[in-house]
């Protein structure tokens, strides 16, 4: 990965952006594609997205989410404290503690999630987001509410950190590492060329409706789509190990299951043998919980797949993945997308690719 790359994902996962408020994301992606695509668009959803080839017969959908789960503002008391309701999948026994950012109308509002003291009993064994608040310093509820309104959203105040052996730690990497890796996906096939239409897009709202997939998949209508996400590493104490061990640095993880076209996989996993690239499985046996499921199931029905990054500490503000499986899942999407002829029979039934 270069300099740029790399300079462009931290930047990605440095920019707020809670389902439903990703607009601040999005005008940096349209920024970095732009140059590369053949043509740049947005729908009614907030979908970015950049398309190679637009008059080409055969279409190829590459979504990645660009949300991050967050808080949404509840109320306001008197004393200007802020309660919050989660927004997405955030634990509130993580919140204690940290730091946030209020994506207030008025302007971005630093706070903090304190507890109380555990010298004065400290908080309760079980609590909800109704028991913890974010103290932003003001002294009233008016002086707050000429900034802060109750539906304005935060996030954790946590920058990305690079670890060790090619490491990033931070928020949001589920699934801003998505985003990232459709654009650099579009802009290595922009370089090396490509026969097939190639629509990437940075999706909307799937950490709570999955709104966005199905705008863009309705909307571009695709012959094959494939869903860019996370899923989870179980190679670290205390992580479930029921099913094969899903590692950091062992490459990207198809899905398998009943709502992915086998011949998708097969295509992926060609490409994995032509560029030496080590992949791993996760089981979708119902469903994938992605951007996947929305996908499939627009017009006529788009055969789908799901290409995930391992990740650690899933919706925790220190979610860790590597950087090699990012490259990785980089160059298997751009070898495979660059040797479609258009042709490709994706009917599970037939026998010939």
């Amino acid at each position: 990965m270069d300099s740029q790359a790399k300079q462009f994902l931290l930047e990605l996962l440095s920019t707020p952006s809670p389902s439903g408020q990703e607009w601040m994301l999005q005008r940096k992606w349209l920024d970095y594609v732009q140059p590369h695509a053949h043509a740049i668009r947005t729908d009614m959803a907030g979908n970015a997205i950049g398309i190679l080839n637009p008059d080409a017969p055969f279409k190829v959908l590459l979504a990645g989410h660009c949300d991050e789960i967050g808080l949404i503002v509840s109320r306001i008391d008197d004393k200007g404290f802020v309660y919050v309701e989660a927004l997405g999948g955030i634990s509130q026994k993580l919140a204690v503690g940290m730091k946030v950012e209020i994506l207030g109308y008025g302007g971005h509002i630093i706070g903090v999630i304190g507890a109380n003291a555990q010298h004065h009993g400290g908080l309760k064994e079980n609590f909800e987001f109704s028991d913890i608040c974010i103290d932003c310093g003001a002294n009233s509820k008016e002086e707050l509410t000429a900034k802060v309104r109750v539906g304005d959203t935060a996030v954790y105040k946590r920058e990305p950190e690079q670890l060790l052996n090619e490491r990033i730690s931070g928020r949001g990497l589920d699934n801003r590492t998505g985003a990232f890796i459709v654009a650099e996906t579009l802009r290595r096939l922009a370089e090396r060329g490509t026969t097939a239409g190639v629509y990437a897009v940075s999706t909307v709202n799937e950490e709570t409706n999955m709104g966005g997939a199905y705008f863009a998949a309705a909307g571009l209508e695709p012959h094959m789509a494939i869903a860019i996400d996370v899923t989870f590493a179980t190679d670290y104490p205390g992580a479930s190990t029921k099913n094969e061990i899903i590692r950091l640095g062992g490459g990207p993880v198809l899905a398998k299951g009943a709502p992915i076209n086998r011949k998708i996989n097969r295509l992926l996993e060609l490409s994995a043998e032509r560029a030496g690239i080590p992949l791993q499985y996760e089981l979708t046996p119902r469903h994938t919980g992605t951007d996947a499921d929305k996908m499939r199931t627009t017009g006529r029905g788009v055969p789908i797949a799901l290409v995930s990054l391992p990740l650690r500490y899933m919706h925790a503000p220190v979610e860790t993945a590597s950087l090699q499986d990012i490259e990785m899942e980089i160059e298997l999407l751009t070898d495979m997308i660059t040797h479609l002829s258009g042709s490709e029979n994706l009917n599970p039934i037939d026998e010939e690719l």
